[in-house]
């Protein structure tokens, strides 16, 4: 064993019981976790943050091109094994909820990886996004389905609110499908990664933000409407053909960017506060 390597995992500790309240399916597969690591590639005086390590499939490999590297987990006893196995000068571990913590305290710009928990996958995403402008890059490994939401144009079955919400900061790329035999348990899904850029600022379109989203979660939980129905009370359909849009699309059809223009078009005195939680 060459001078600084790692033990081998069994000879550490005994295997760890995957917590379904935490969603846990550990990443074991070496050739997911080399196609991982090489969609990354990692340098030396990058800042990369892994959510989520569990028992440390991707974080050896990280460490291999890292002199350092910052981890956020929710599991005590996941942390602790691995603050066993690595010096804090090398790992420095967070034991927190990825829901809740605060990215923005950490040194930018941030490169985001991590197997994320497929049962808070979408909400865990809208927290990241909030960080946008101190992230260089995000890869993560998610259920197919998501991912597939997250890449989806417009007028697509799988365009949704996800879609624009993202779209509208980063961009998308779908990277490669991964198999329900990679990880321990099997999901019942299967997986892909992804990797989301954050848009130059000068691309991002100034907009209220919270009107942005107000209009966009009212869209689509009135998928089956057309937007004059949908969104009533906050545009009427004068308001969208002055915007460029026509009434009668249902909200499938309408780009991230015709969304800005309708919430550029309402303004920030619209629609109550109570809206947003809808």
């Amino acid at each position: 064993m060459a001078e600084g390597e790692a033990p081998p995992e069994a000879s550490r500790h005994p295997r760890h019981v995957p917590r379904k309240r935490f969603g846990q399916h550990f990443l074991h597969d070496p050739y997911v976790l080399q196609r991982i690591v090489s969609a990354i590639d990692p340098r030396a005086g990058e800042h990369v943050v892994e959510i989520g390590p569990g028992e440390g499939a991707l974080t050896r490999p990280l460490l291999e091109r890292l002199p350092r590297l910052t981890v956020v987990e929710i599991d005590r006893d996941l942390a602790a094994r691995l603050q066993q196995e690595f010096p804090a000068e090398r790992l420095e571990v967070h034991l927190a909820d990825a829901l809740e913590f605060d990215f923005g305290a950490l040194p930018a710009p941030l490169r985001l990886v991590g197997n994320l928990p497929y049962n808070v996958s979408t909400p865990l995403l809208f927290h990241l996004a909030k960080y946008a402008d101190r992230v260089r890059d995000m890869h993560f490994m998610l259920q197919r389905e998501v991912v597939d939401r997250m890449a989806a144009e417009a007028s697509t079955p799988e365009y949704g609110r996800l879609s624009v919400m993202l779209q509208r900061r980063f961009r998308i790329h779908s990277l490669f499908r991964v198999a329900p035999g990679a990880f321990r348990p099997p999901p019942k899904v299967e997986s892909a990664v992804v990797r989301l850029e954050p848009l130059p600022p000068e691309q991002i379109a100034p907009v209220d933000e919270a009107v942005f989203a107000r209009v966009v979660m009212r869209a689509f939980a009135a998928r089956r409407k057309t937007l004059r129905n949908g969104l009533a009370g906050l545009i009427d359909e004068a308001g969208l053909r002055a915007a460029g849009i026509d009434p009668g699309l249902r909200p499938e059809n309408i780009t991230p960017g015709e969304y800005i223009k309708i919430a550029m078009s309402i303004g920030s005195k619209s629609a109550p506060a109570a809206d947003l939680d809808r």
